[in-house]
């Protein structure tokens, strides 16, 4: 094979950082000792190409005590891989005296080398990203092709391992990017969903919903997953709380507005710094739960803190996101039910049943309840009949940009 048949990384420009769960993969690490074992070698390794016509040394599995290992870099002419990957020598080496060439590298004496395998590793797209080698110090003139062959299949799954790592950093580096160009609060707009008594039909309130670019390819929910893959989880909710209480102003008076926030991000005091140095008026904290609450006390610490800028409201009333414990002891105002429970819940005994005790909770706790996902009228009768306080829903509207929430709610309040 020549060089010039073969596809290789950018090598002009620095290889990137392995991810950090590549370079401890224990399934790499396995891999390589599994085919020293069945093939009864001293070392393998998994090496990369990079820039300045060099290889790195990724993973390496030996008993022995060697002066390289992960991270080490030598010129690739000095390798027997970059000669075996330009056809200059055979996958399959039982002897180096048997090749001139080997003959006159340093680390045919250095190791030393006996017998050798190794196989370019190839990813899908062809590109041949580095090698997987597995040598003995002495010669062994039984290795034969079945032996590469085996060689061969484990450097498969190694380079299934690697593929898979670096294209879930490429996801990791793209939604930090994505993330990041938002955290300056320019990409992020605050629609307003009204919230409505169930009783006269009139609004009371609205919930702010951030939302993002792309909206028909990428929703809110894509959005806040990457920032939490990256880390930037409790960052990108601080842009979106800032962005929301800045779209407050447009509300007419007498409305409230409800902004949402993790408990995490709740519990850091983010959003008590936030209101300390708001001047919005009438605002509900609705408390948005999807997995445990890591520090209760710390949580209500910091709800008792907000109740002197902000109501409290607990979302997902009723999924089993929003345990009894945070109704309880979090004491807020108002229990938003999850929409689960508005779906045919005219026809659904179970889902009346339900409703019907977290209104009997919410009088005995001094809760207003509003239930999400309103869309037809005889979802809302049924709410309003089982004493239901509030809707939200696109029975009664969508999710409206700033002004356009401003004029539908002026127009009731003209009315």
């Amino acid at each position: 094979m020549g060089i010039a048949a073969l596809q290789l990384p950018d090598l002009d420009s620095p290889a990137r950082p392995l991810p950090d769960e590549l370079v401890s993969d224990p399934g790499i690490d396995r891999i390589l000792a599994s085919v020293r074992g069945h093939l009864g070698l001293d070392i393998a390794f998994v090496a990369r190409w990079v820039e300045g016509e060099q290889r790195e040394l990724t993973h390496v599995s030996s008993d022995l005590d060697l002066p390289m290992g992960p991270g080490y870099r030598n010129p690739r002419e000095e390798g027997y891989c970059w000669h075996i990957l330009n056809g200059r020598l055979p996958e399959l080496i039982q002897d180096p005296a048997d090749y001139p060439l080997t003959a006159t590298m340093e680390i045919t004496e250095f190791l030393p080398v006996g017998c050798h395998l190794n196989t370019p590793l190839r990813l899908s797209d062809g590109t041949v990203w580095g090698s997987f080698c597995a040598l003995g110090r002495k010669t062994d003139r039984t290795m034969t092709e079945r032996d590469l062959g085996i060689l061969k299949s484990f450097a498969g799954l190694a380079a299934e391992r690697i593929e898979s790592s670096l294209e879930g950093d490429m996801l990791r580096r793209g939604a930090r990017e994505r993330v990041v160009s938002m955290l300056d609060g320019h990409g992020v707009s605050t629609f307003l969903q009204p919230i409505v008594s169930l009783e006269t039909g009139q609004p009371v309130g609205v919930e702010c919903l951030s939302r993002f670019p792309d909206l028909t390819k990428r929703g809110p929910d894509a959005w806040f997953e990457d920032a939490e893959l990256v880390g930037l989880g409790e960052e990108l909710e601080t842009t979106a709380l800032k962005v929301a209480l800045e779209s407050i102003a447009h509300i007419p008076d007498g409305i409230y507005a409800t902004i949402n926030a993790s408990p995490r991000t709740v519990a850091s005091g983010a959003v008590r710094r936030l209101l300390e140095t708001s001047s919005a008026k009438n605002l509900v904290v609705e408390v948005t739960e999807h997995s445990d609450v890591e520090d209760f006390d710390l949580l209500a610490r910091e709800i008792a803190a907000l109740k002197a800028h902000a109501r409290i409201a607990i979302d997902d009333v009723g999924t089993g996101y929003a345990g009894l414990r945070h109704i309880v002891d979090l004491q807020p105002d108002i229990l938003k039910m999850d929409m689960v429970l508005t779906r045919g819940i005219e026809r659904d005994p179970a889902r009346k049943a339900m409703t019907a005790a977290l209104v009997q909770l919410g009088r005995e706790l001094g809760c207003s309840i509003v239930a999400e996902g309103i869309e037809t009228e005889v979802e809302a009768e049924a709410m309003k009949a089982l004493g239901v306080d509030l809707g939200q829903g696109y029975l009664f509207s969508r999710p409206l940009p700033t002004v356009a929430a401003q004029q539908y709610l002026l127009g009731f309040t003209r009315h």
